[in-house]
């Protein structure tokens, strides 16, 4: 396993990463018994990164993780997020107050059963809350020795930055993937200009890029996607793409097996690719899913083959890095 920086942090991280975000339900039913095995497989392949939140089932995430870690969490460079409120056992808005610093800590402290996390990350920006108490909570717990570093999800450039003049973020955690560039040009050159690192989730566009789809393709009635995703996802999967984008999978995995490689090696590969990124998140239900994205690392894309990409994608007018930031990925 080759390891790269994690920012400026002292921590050393796979290039890929253990999502868990399918662990907490949403992305239809799971085997628990078959998961924890795909994280012990992930451990013992040099996986060292796995990330998770307290809104992945309220918890559920968190605790399927550490009943999986076990002994090894201290092998593992353990990551959560936290700033989703609940009401009636469903996620109600966002809270990023001090208050639910301290509070929402103890709770994935306990979930996790840990002393500590590496990484604590702000899972959406609660604009209702000023960033400079956020970030002077987060130091706070940061001086109390419950966190290691500290990170920010899905906040605007503007966002970043004035965070940054409170306290430094250690980390960024972002959906990239073929279909949906957008960080890669409007926070990415960032991220690398100040030595954040950079955490990527949805690195196979939630499942489209693993090139397991048909044009027929249906979702289980609790999986997200079967109402078509949202800004965040680029809506991948509304009916009114959905089939398009089936298609361009398709001219994806021709070119993925002219490298002698499958389609989530390319996939992950292009997204690891970006001198910023230092691990991209991928779920696995299974051990031999795991074993199976060990394929994306230990060989470079080249140019060539990223402009044979890119045309496929303008061949569908795809625009998949808009020139304004004018998307909400809210």
């Amino acid at each position: 396993m080759e390891y790269r920086s994690f920012g400026q942090t002292e921590m050393q991280v796979s290039p890929i990463g253990f999502g868990c975000w399918e662990m907490g339900g949403g992305y239809g039913s799971i085997e628990e018994g078959e998961v924890i095995a795909a994280i012990h497989r992930a451990i013992d392949l040099g996986i060292n990164c796995f990330d998770t939140a307290e809104a992945y089932g309220m918890g559920r995430s968190e605790r399927l993780l550490a009943k999986a870690l076990g002994a090894r969490r201290k092998d593992v460079i353990v990551v959560t997020k936290f700033g989703i409120n609940y009401k009636n056992d469903r996620p109600k808005g966002r809270d990023s107050r001090p208050s639910m610093v301290h509070a929402a800590i103890e709770r994935s402290l306990k979930a996790l059963d840990t002393d500590y996390v590496d990484v604590y990350i702000v899972h959406w920006p609660d604009r209702a809350t000023p960033f400079d108490e956020t970030l002077q909570a987060l130091e706070e717990v940061v001086q109390q020795g419950k966190v290691r570093y500290v990170g920010l999800s899905n906040f605007t450039p503007d966002e970043i930055k004035r965070c940054m003049k409170s306290r430094r973020v250690d980390v960024l955690q972002y959906g990239c993937n073929l279909f949906d560039r957008r960080m890669a040009k409007w926070i990415f050159p960032y991220a690398h200009e100040h030595g954040i690192g950079v955490m990527t989730y949805g690195s196979l566009a939630y499942g489209l890029l693993s090139g397991a789809f048909t044009e027929e393709t249906t979702f289980e009635e609790e999986d997200w996607r079967r109402r078509g995703g949202s800004n965040m996802s680029l809506k991948l999967f509304a009916p009114e793409v959905f089939k398009r984008n089936v298609r361009v999978v398709n001219e994806l995995k021709a070119i993925a097996e002219g490298l002698g490689k499958k389609l989530s090696h390319l996939a992950l590969n292009w997204v690891l690719s970006n001198p910023a990124v230092s691990v991209s998140l991928v779920g696995a239900r299974r051990a031999a899913e795991v074993e199976d994205n060990m394929g994306a690392i230990g060989w470079k894309l080249t140019d060539d083959v990223k402009a044979e990409i890119d045309r496929v994608f303008a061949e569908y007018e795809i625009d998949a890095a808009p020139n304004k930031w004018t998307e909400s990925i809210d």
